[in-house]
């Protein structure tokens, strides 16, 4: 490396909403940067984004309209400087249809494993809901706000049982398949080429004979309650797996290079550099995955080793091989 691009600094500028800021820009995050030649400057939301600067690359997550219209000036000034991500490709994922369409239509194949999404049906208005059988679903499913902006509200998930529960429903909705998966999913973090993947646990099995004893529905924040009554109620010794606490350490993990071609796929696709998604693994066939939601610019803070991933993406931005970076 030459001394010139040894004492080459670059300028990435941040627009992030303050708990976001706080969470991502760690001072251990900012030793990592600042070892590889690149500072980390907070864009005040207050002024004009083309007054500030220069930068060699802006990373966000505000959104409005105002921001947008920002962001398209200072393009237009700044032809060269990447804006990462684009806001037309972000706004694909607030909808919880539109974010999993690009799954069902990407072309990619692999030797073992298969993937797709869950069926998924929009309830627009109640008066239009028959039954869930006319919907090519059964129960138990999953009811989900279309609208996915990160919201207090976005996050109201409920598992239904039956049609009593499905009628207390507020449209519009997206009804999703319940799939058994372990209890677990994985989450699969993407910062351009760097992917990383972390297990969590998740809603438990539901067996044939436990859906007969559920009525209504149920909050994903009362979804604990499965567990913890099916453990008293077989606390005689009986081997139940529906209330078995879920052994995170024990569960395999998919392969990376299936990780890796998928997260691809989906970068592409998506036009996104910074964005996880959840995949679960059918609890009928260990070779089936699905992906079930997908999230713009997650809290990357949460992987072990995170500086190191988003100090090598920014490396990647700057030396333009990201997704929507061109030379």
């Amino acid at each position: 490396m030459s001394t010139q691009s040894q004492c080459q600094r670059f300028r990435i500028g941040y627009a992030l909403a303050p708990k976001k800021g706080q969470s991502l820009i760690q001072p251990s995050l900012l030793t990592k940067a600042s070892e590889r030649g690149i500072d980390l400057i907070p864009i005040d939301p207050i002024k004009p984004l083309i007054e500030q600067g220069p930068f060699d690359c802006i990373v966000h997550k505000l959104y409005g309209p105002d921001w947008t219209r920002q962001l398209q000036q200072f393009s237009s000034q700044n032809p060269n400087v990447p804006i990462i991500d684009s806001p037309d490709s972000i706004e694909r994922l607030h909808n919880r249809i539109s974010m999993l369409e690009v799954v069902t239509q990407l072309k990619l194949h692999f030797d073992n494993e298969k993937f797709g999404v869950p069926n998924q049906v929009v309830v627009s208005e109640m008066k239009s809901l028959t039954s869930i059988e006319d919907l090519k679903l059964t129960f138990p499913v999953i009811a989900k706000p279309l609208v996915a902006d990160g919201s207090v509200k976005s996050h109201q998930m409920y598992l239904i049982f039956d049609s009593q529960g499905l009628e207390s429903m507020t449209a519009p909705f997206v009804l999703q398949e319940f799939v058994n998966h372990g209890g677990f999913i994985f989450k699969v973090y993407v910062a351009g080429m760097n992917v990383k993947c972390v297990k969590r646990k998740s809603l438990p099995d539901i067996s044939e004979e436990k859906l007969k004893s559920l009525k209504g529905f149920l909050p994903f924040s009362r979804i604990s309650n499965l567990i913890d009554n099916d453990k008293k109620v077989h606390d005689d010794g009986k081997k139940n797996s529906q209330g078995d606490e879920v052994d995170l350490e024990s569960v395999e993990m998919p392969s990376q290079s299936f990780l890796c071609e998928l997260a691809r796929g989906m970068r592409e696709a998506l036009g996104l550099n910074l964005f996880n998604f959840d995949v679960m693994r059918d609890a009928r066939d260990s070779n089936r995955y699905l992906i079930i939601d997908v999230n713009y610019f997650p809290g990357y803070a949460k992987m072990p080793g995170y500086e190191s991933i988003m100090t090598d993406f920014f490396l990647q931005v700057l030396n333009k091989s990201a997704v929507g970076v061109t030379e």
